[in-house]
């Protein structure tokens, strides 16, 4: 069993930045990829980030490089999103997700855990 905890949501105007932590523990928590992922109003969860456990491996979805970055903290098992230059379509709830399969185009199906998700808002 893993468990996820997201943090750092908040309320933020267009061009702003925000760092949202995921922090994981349980047995199972080695070898697992941790992904972010989002999830707008009445759109589908959609893939943003994906980090590998056992090495500096990274993936982006094509609408958020150059703007975040993945990260993760061995020591505090804690896997980060830096988000800047933040629009008002990055909107949206994000759930952080751990998984076995390294893919470069992460689903939803094949996360294996999930947090409870933590609220962006940007709007001016």
């Amino acid at each position: 069993q893993v468990l996820l905890v997201e943090s750092g949501g908040a309320l933020v105007q267009p061009g702003a930045s925000l760092r949202l932590s995921c922090a994981a523990s349980g047995r199972s928590s080695y070898g697992v990829h941790i992904s972010w992922f989002r999830q707008a109003p009445g759109k589908e969860r959609e893939f943003v980030a994906i980090h590998s456990w056992s090495s500096n491996l990274k993936i982006y979805a094509d609408s958020v490089k150059d703007r975040f970055t993945i990260s993760k903290d061995n020591a505090k098992n804690t896997v980060y999103l830096q988000m800047n230059s933040l629009k008002p379509e990055d909107t949206a709830v994000y759930y952080c997700a751990a998984g076995s399969i390294w893919t470069s185009n992460p689903s939803p199906a094949q996360q294996d855990y999930w947090g409870q998700g933590t609220q962006v808002t940007v709007s001016s």
